[in-house]
């Protein structure tokens, strides 16, 4: 790997703030959410969102409680002004949720992106960006220093010229890059913005702070935003904001450390969606907090149909591990953490009965879920799967909850070795059905056999039990003993011994559409095994299974 090609950030631009104080603060709130996947988001799709799914999503995020919002970049295409003029025109957006549009420093396109505001009677946010880095002055814009912060401050005085006889807009201004721009020289731009547009605490001004492209650890960016945070010259006038990409696959660590330096606010996307490997996943985010006792102030009640409308509108799918939202994060295949998941949603649920509390407001602490998944409308039918790599507390669990049988330990673990055999022997993942039916075939299927129970009664004093030996027809009676022992002295006398080592007896259901179910370990001579039986009587399924162990094969 060419690695002496790339330089350390260290190399690449003073990284300020020898103290820290971040390291010792702890997140107590959530930040201002602003999601961006209407502008940001949607330059980065293949197939930009049609009017249609546009409006679905803005109405997707109104819903789930976002009360500012990045709608589009008016002053690029036509679809994103006509999308800006719908909400001036409609009332799709509640008075409660702050509108913000996109521009570069540059006359006409600030004039453009005012003229798309217009009669919009929520609060407003005209967000101007200009790159700032040395890379991107020198290769990009050709200016320097001087030349672009001239740029930067007569883009901000055309805001204010365009837009300031609008009381309900305010203004915001990112440095493109801020993460690998010269400290002092960001500083400065950012407090010459919040001069030029008079920034107070009754009109304060959001100061954004992107990590573009992400290129060091998070504790840098946290450094940079701390550094900021403490030396801005209006600090009660600005909302401090961060809007981290995900490069380096650290962005959600980047916005947490930054929140933590001093950020107020953060922009990013509903499941990360962007540029490259994309903007930073505010869902996440949301429910990091949320998985720490921390209200998100935003809604994830029906995460499934979140994801449903996002994956519609982006016609992106969203990965099956992704955090919280994915098919499989709260699946288990492995035996010992479907073993530790089945104990602890048990304890959960007695300890909810022994308190006389709800489930849903009982402290969670069940192993490998850091929150429960009806926190966000999902049960708990997809918690354990079975393959190769599964044990016996999940087919456990499986069946307990797809069809109501309570194995019995030993039980579980002869019954794995048989799934262990299946799951080898294909590959593939069993379903809940395929393991009840793989447990009749082993436990409940009776071969064709020569000991035969036709008729058997009990009264307070005896048991008569007639058998069906190789066609030949065995009666005798039993004084003094249950049906069960009754049935196992008959089976020894016709040379059919089964020893009972163990029996545990269950009722499915209730009334007329219950099931009874014996699970019975045996042994016949040394040899010991499993069967069940089942019938409309605990008694009747406990004979049957005494009679699939006089019928057992002996291998």
């Amino acid at each position: 790997m060419p690695s002496h090609r790339y330089r350390s950030v260290y190399d690449r631009v003073q990284v300020p703030l020898a103290e820290r104080d971040w390291p010792n603060a702890r997140l107590g709130h959530a930040p201002l959410w602003v999601p961006v996947d209407l502008r940001d988001g949607n330059q980065a799709l293949a197939e930009p969102m049609d009017p249609a799914r546009k409006q679905r999503f803005f109405e997707l995020l109104v819903a789930m409680g976002y009360k500012e919002i990045e709608v589009g970049y008016p002053s690029a295409s036509q679809t994103d002004f006509d999308f800006v003029r719908l909400i001036a025109r409609t009332d799709i957006a509640p008075e409660d949720v702050t509108i913000v549009v996109f521009t570069p420093a540059r006359r006409d396109l600030i004039e453009r992106t005012v003229e798309s505001v217009r009669g919009i009677r929520n609060e407003v946010v005209i967000h101007m960006y200009t790159a700032t880095a040395p890379v991107w002055r020198n290769v990009v814009l050709g200016k320097d220093t001087d030349e672009l912060r001239e740029l930067i401050v007569s883009g901000g005085r055309q805001v204010l010229e365009s837009a300031g006889d609008l009381p309900n807009v305010r203004f915001e201004f990112s440095p493109e890059v801020f993460n690998l721009t010269e400290p002092d020289f960001v500083l400065d731009i950012c407090d010459r913005m919040t001069t030029v547009w008079e920034a107070t605490p009754q009109r304060p001004v959001i100061l954004n702070l992107p990590a573009t492209v992400e290129v060091a650890t998070p504790n840098v960016y946290a450094d940079q935003i701390e550094y900021m945070h403490k030396n801005l010259a209006r600090r009660d006038s600005v909302i401090l904001s961060v809007h981290p990409h995900n490069d380096r696959g650290t962005g959600i660590a980047c916005a947490e450390l930054a929140v933590l330096a001093g950020a107020q606010r953060v922009e990013g996307c509903v499941f990360g969606n962007g540029e490259r490997t994309g903007n930073v996943d505010i869902a996440t985010l949301a429910l990091n907090l949320h998985a720490q006792g921390i209200d998100p102030m935003i809604d994830f009640s029906d995460i499934d149909e979140i994801r449903r409308t996002v994956e519609y509108c982006t016609r992106m799918p969203i990965h099956e591990r992704h955090p919280y939202v994915g098919d499989l994060v709260h699946t288990a295949f492995s035996g010992t953490h479907q073993d530790a998941i089945k104990k602890g949603i048990a304890e959960h649920r007695e300890r909810a009965a022994a308190t006389g509390m709800d489930e849903r407001e009982l402290d969670w602490h069940v192993p490998y879920l850091p929150i429960d998944p009806t926190d966000i409308g999902r049960d708990y039918d997809a918690v354990i799967r079975v393959n190769s790599q599964s044990g016996k507390g999940g087919i456990a669990y499986l069946l307990e909850s797809e069809y109501g049988l309570e194995l019995p330990r030993r039980l579980q673990i002869d019954f794995a070795r048989h799934v262990q055999t299946r799951t080898d022997d294909t590959g593939l993942e069993i379903t809940a059905a395929e393991l009840f039916e793989l447990f009749e075939a082993t436990y409940l299927y009776t071969p064709a056999g020569s000991v035969e129970l036709t008729r058997w009664r009990t009264t307070d004093a005896s048991t008569e039990i007639t058998l069906s030996i190789g066609g030949v027809v065995e009666r005798s009676e039993h004084r003094d003993i249950g049906p069960i022992e009754a049935l196992t002295v008959a089976l020894a006398r016709v040379g059919h011994p089964v020893e009972v080592l163990g029996l545990t007896q269950q009722s499915i259901g209730a009334g007329n559409d219950g099931t009874a179910i014996t699970y019975l370990e045996y042994r016949i001579g040394a040899r010991t095994g499993w069967v069940c039986g089942r019938s409309d009587s605990v008694l009747t399924a406990s004979l049957a299974a005494v009679i699939r162990a006089a019928n057992a094969i002996v291998s």
